[in-house]
């Protein structure tokens, strides 16, 4: 058989049932192969930023590889925007691009990038594929380093002679990638690591659980794992943007979300606590703030797959390479209760966290006729949780209202972009999703600016008929750029305003889907309704307050003690000499 129907034949055999793609003539042998079998579905996309951010969503919501299919040149650097988003948040991928044929390759061929050059720095690894009797190899390696350890990126480089070459394929051979010759991630920690940790956290008395998105990729067994585990100590827990769902939002020990736009309480009991326990965290800027004011009085545990992560950002006390599932679990196992002097002091500790959650950060006041997004969040969240719902957002300041507002009982039901902050991600993010659950609700919460970066994709939703919806939180601005203008440019809104923009609703039936647009708070509910029960894909243009803040905010570079909790809260706003305001 030739390579291209080796590919096909080794992405079967490791369980792909769709790839996101757009053909070109580098990888026309590949989709020639394809439309000979009918095992493995493929999703035609508009743009292949979009079939990489699409290949995400059904990766994050699955906890499987995605998988995209490009050609040579535009085709992949056109993917280098995913492939970065795809590394920083750590989504298993593997995306095979096309090459010019070997013998042009450094000849400035029709069509050729050094595609391993340009993705070097933005994938986990890659490959370019020089004989056809390595390509099964590589392409079961490239699935199994995407997967392993710290999932990421893996970018195949296949010329267009050694997908067309003849080649013997054994089926089977490269099943088992378990016995890697370099790559094997540590899953299994260090005993006496996790005995200080646990010595540790039982000597607390200001203690407090820091999850991420480590403990979503690791499975839903690591999520049981970390809400008994919580549970049983009766410490409370906060989870990054990318954590979201990892512990339940339900749960009266969970104090929401911490960083830039998290919750009051959670950044103060990072900030107070004595003992932090990071779990699949990586101590990210938006979480520490200012470094040297991070929590300075608090012993640090970290636990993390990644052993590059450990100590990157923040030098802690404990430090345990391995799976955070497998860690929980042989903590769970090894955990006494403390008893005593400790449960005062952890009385003690959650009357100061009660006293910071009355502050209720949160609050907002809805009245007039303008529609405050917090609420348009709030009655999404209240009229959805009960359906079986997945969020994707882009980026801005609907995705920290979104985050803040919308609750998650369990993991892999939150899609967005942490790392890179990618504007553009959740429309197509949330096709992913939909194939992968094709009939659950699947809801884009969307800013007006970040949709039209990949609003070609409603082409790709209605010819493969998935009915994502989109909720736009639109106030005619790139509304956190103009909010960081707003604070620390002295309100000079250097192109921030959204002018021309499109009728949604008409551009949405221009492509045969339904829309509608809304502006006044009593049309909420109805619009959220009609989103929900109309078949295929639908925007719902929700019409906002234009010069909403997001609320709380700690400012870029401050630390978690100088966050401000905003206008609704009695603070009032006053311009500084530099033009900052402040709170």
């Amino acid at each position: 058989m030739n390579g291209s129907e080796m590919i096909v034949h080794c992405l079967t055999e490791l369980g792909v049932e769709v790839i996101f793609g757009y053909p070109g003539g580098a990888v026309l042998p590949i989709y020639d192969a394809l439309f000979k079998q009918n095992k493995i579905r493929h999703i035609l996309v508009r743009h292949e930023q979009g079939a990489l951010h699409a290949a995400e969503g059904y990766a994050r919501s699955t906890g499987r590889v995605g998988v995209a299919l490009v050609t040579s040149g535009p085709g992949a650097t056109n993917s280098v925007t995913g492939l970065a988003d795809a590394l920083m948040d750590s989504i298993p991928l593997v995306c095979m691009t096309g090459q010019v044929p070997t013998h042009m390759i450094g000849n400035d061929a029709f069509q050729e990038a050094d595609t391993v050059g340009i993705t070097r720095p933005c994938t986990k690894h890659n490959y370019l594929v020089k004989s056809v009797e390595d390509l099964p190899r590589l392409v079961h390696e490239a699935f199994y380093v995407a997967s392993a350890g710290r999932p990421g990126p893996v970018v195949i480089d296949l010329p267009k002679d050694v997908v067309m070459a003849e080649g013997n394929y054994c089926a089977g051979a490269y099943a088992d990638m378990s016995e890697h010759r370099s790559y094997r991630p540590r899953t299994e920690p260090d005993e006496g690591a996790v005995d200080a940790a646990i010595d540790l956290i039982a000597k607390a008395e200001r203690p407090i659980f820091y999850s991420g998105g480590g403990i979503i990729n690791s499975g839903p067994s690591a999520s049981k794992a970390l809400t008994g585990f919580v549970r049983e100590t009766g410490y409370p827990i906060t989870n990054t943007l990318m954590g979201l769902g990892a512990y339940p939002a339900s749960d009266p020990q969970f104090l929401g979300m911490l960083g830039m736009h998290g919750t009051y309480e959670a950044n103060m009991a990072m900030a107070e606590c004595d003992v932090m326990i990071a779990l699949g965290a990586r101590f990210d800027d938006r979480v520490t703030g200012r470094l040297s004011d991070f929590s300075k009085g608090s012993k640090k545990i970290q636990v993390d797959i990644d052993p590059s992560s450990i100590n990157k950002n923040v030098p802690v006390d404990v430090s345990i390479v391995g799976d955070v599932g497998k860690v929980l679990e042989i903590m769970a196992a090894k955990w006494k209760k403390p008893r005593g002097g400790k449960s005062e002091a952890l009385k003690s500790w959650w009357r100061q966290i009660d006293d910071w959650r009355a502050r209720d950060c949160l609050s907002y006041r809805q009245e007039g006729d303008i529609i405050k997004p917090q609420y348009a969040l709030q009655r999404l969240y209240e009229l959805t949780k009960d359906l079986d719902v997945y969020f994707t957002t882009e980026v801005g300041q609907h995705q920290m209202w979104a985050a803040q507002f919308l609750k998650f009982e369990e993991p892999n039901r939150w899609m967005t972009s942490g790392g890179l902050g990618t504007m553009g991600y959740g429309f197509p993010a949330a096709m992913g999703v939909q194939v992968a659950h094709p009939d659950a609700l699947v809801i884009d919460v969307a800013g007006e600016a970040s949709l039209m970066m990949n609003i070609q994709e409603l082409s790709t939703m209605m010819q493969h008929r998935l009915p994502v919806k989109t909720f736009i939180l639109n106030n005619e601005y790139m509304g956190m750029v103009r909010q960081w203008q707003e604070l620390f440019h002295g309100g000079r809104y250097s192109e921030s305003y959204m002018d021309s923009l499109p009728d949604f609703v008409k551009l949405a039936e221009s492509f045969g889907a339904n829309g509608l647009k809304v502006s006044k708070p009593e049309e909420v509910d109805d619009a959220i309704r009609t989103m929900i029960e109309t078949p295929g894909p639908f925007i719902a243009d929700i019409m906002i307050e234009k010069l909403e803040n997001v609320y709380p905010m700690i400012p870029g570079g401050a630390a978690h003690y100088e966050m401000k909790l905003g206008p609704d809260h009695g603070e009032l706003e006053e311009k500084a000499e530099d033009g900052m305001v402040l709170v």
